[in-house]
Protein backbone atom coordinates (compact mmCIF):
# COMPACT_ATOMS: atom_id res chain seq x y z
CA UNK A 1 0.00 0.00 0.00
CA UNK A 2 0.89 3.68 -0.43
CA UNK A 3 1.98 5.76 2.36
CA UNK A 4 -1.15 7.79 1.79
CA UNK A 5 -3.09 5.06 2.08
CA UNK A 6 -2.04 4.53 5.53
CA UNK A 7 -1.97 8.10 6.18
CA UNK A 8 -6.15 8.04 5.10
CA UNK A 9 -6.30 4.30 7.46
CA UNK A 10 -4.93 6.01 10.62
CA UNK A 11 -7.08 9.40 10.29
CA UNK A 12 -10.07 7.15 9.79
CA UNK A 13 -8.83 5.52 12.75
CA UNK A 14 -8.05 8.23 14.79
CA UNK A 15 -11.44 9.85 13.81
CA UNK A 16 -13.51 6.99 15.02
CA UNK A 17 -11.49 6.76 18.38
CA UNK A 18 -12.36 10.40 19.10
CA UNK A 19 -15.92 9.94 18.48
CA UNK A 20 -16.32 7.10 20.59
CA UNK A 21 -14.54 8.81 23.28
CA UNK A 22 -17.15 11.47 22.93
CA UNK A 23 -20.10 9.42 22.87
CA UNK A 24 -18.83 7.61 25.78
CA UNK A 25 -18.72 10.87 27.81
CA UNK A 26 -21.46 12.56 26.98
CA UNK A 27 -23.37 9.08 28.07
CA UNK A 28 -21.72 9.28 31.36
CA UNK A 29 -22.29 12.58 31.55
CA UNK A 30 -26.25 12.29 31.19
CA UNK A 31 -26.22 9.05 33.39
CA UNK A 32 -24.73 11.21 36.12
CA UNK A 33 -26.91 13.65 35.96
CA UNK A 34 -29.80 11.96 36.18
CA UNK A 35 -28.91 9.29 38.41
CA UNK A 36 -31.64 10.42 41.18
CA UNK A 37 -34.49 11.06 38.87
CA UNK A 38 -36.17 7.42 39.43
CA UNK A 39 -39.47 8.71 38.74
CA UNK A 40 -38.72 11.26 36.41
CA UNK A 41 -41.32 11.88 33.61
CA UNK A 42 -38.38 11.25 31.34
CA UNK A 43 -37.63 7.76 30.48
CA UNK A 44 -34.23 8.18 29.57
CA UNK A 45 -33.72 10.01 32.89
CA UNK A 46 -35.59 6.74 35.12
CA UNK A 47 -32.99 4.78 32.86
CA UNK A 48 -30.12 6.75 34.28
CA UNK A 49 -31.33 6.53 37.35
CA UNK A 50 -31.09 2.62 37.14
CA UNK A 51 -28.02 2.59 36.06
CA UNK A 52 -26.54 4.73 39.33
CA UNK A 53 -28.51 2.56 41.71
CA UNK A 54 -27.47 -0.71 39.56
CA UNK A 55 -23.69 0.19 40.93
CA UNK A 56 -24.76 1.18 44.76
CA UNK A 57 -23.93 -1.34 47.60
CA UNK A 58 -27.52 -3.39 48.39
CA UNK A 59 -29.46 -2.34 51.16
CA UNK A 60 -32.99 -2.64 52.49
CA UNK A 61 -34.13 1.04 51.55
CA UNK A 62 -32.90 0.48 48.02
CA UNK A 63 -35.03 -2.71 47.77
CA UNK A 64 -38.36 -1.33 48.51
CA UNK A 65 -37.71 1.96 46.61
CA UNK A 66 -37.26 -0.64 43.68
CA UNK A 67 -40.34 -2.37 44.37
CA UNK A 68 -42.53 0.77 44.46
CA UNK A 69 -40.56 1.36 41.29
CA UNK A 70 -41.77 -1.51 39.73
CA UNK A 71 -45.34 -0.90 40.50
CA UNK A 72 -45.29 2.56 39.30
CA UNK A 73 -42.59 2.00 35.99
CA UNK A 74 -45.28 1.77 32.87
CA UNK A 75 -42.48 1.21 30.36
CA UNK A 76 -41.13 -2.91 30.26
CA UNK A 77 -37.91 -2.21 29.46
CA UNK A 78 -37.69 -0.57 32.63
CA UNK A 79 -39.56 -2.69 34.02
CA UNK A 80 -36.92 -5.54 33.33
CA UNK A 81 -33.91 -3.46 33.95
CA UNK A 82 -35.02 -2.99 37.16
CA UNK A 83 -36.66 -6.81 38.24
CA UNK A 84 -32.78 -8.13 37.25
CA UNK A 85 -31.38 -5.19 39.85
CA UNK A 86 -34.20 -5.98 42.45
CA UNK A 87 -33.26 -9.50 42.48
CA UNK A 88 -29.58 -9.21 42.39
CA UNK A 89 -29.96 -6.73 45.45
CA UNK A 90 -32.60 -9.34 47.37
CA UNK A 91 -30.23 -12.29 46.76
CA UNK A 92 -27.08 -10.03 48.32
CA UNK A 93 -29.09 -8.95 51.52
CA UNK A 94 -29.70 -12.63 51.86
CA UNK A 95 -26.17 -13.36 51.98
CA UNK A 96 -25.31 -10.87 54.14
CA UNK A 97 -27.86 -10.76 56.62
CA UNK A 98 -27.66 -13.10 59.57
CA UNK A 99 -30.07 -16.24 59.90
CA UNK A 100 -31.89 -16.18 63.27
CA UNK A 101 -30.90 -19.28 65.08
CA UNK A 102 -34.10 -21.55 65.97
CA UNK A 103 -34.84 -22.36 69.51
CA UNK A 104 -36.37 -25.24 70.71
Amino acid sequence: MKRRAWKTIGIVLLAVGVAAAVGTFVVRDQMARHRRNLFSPYALRRFAALGYIAGLEARVELVQLLRDFLRWEPHRLLQRRASVILERMERQLQKTSPRPEIVG
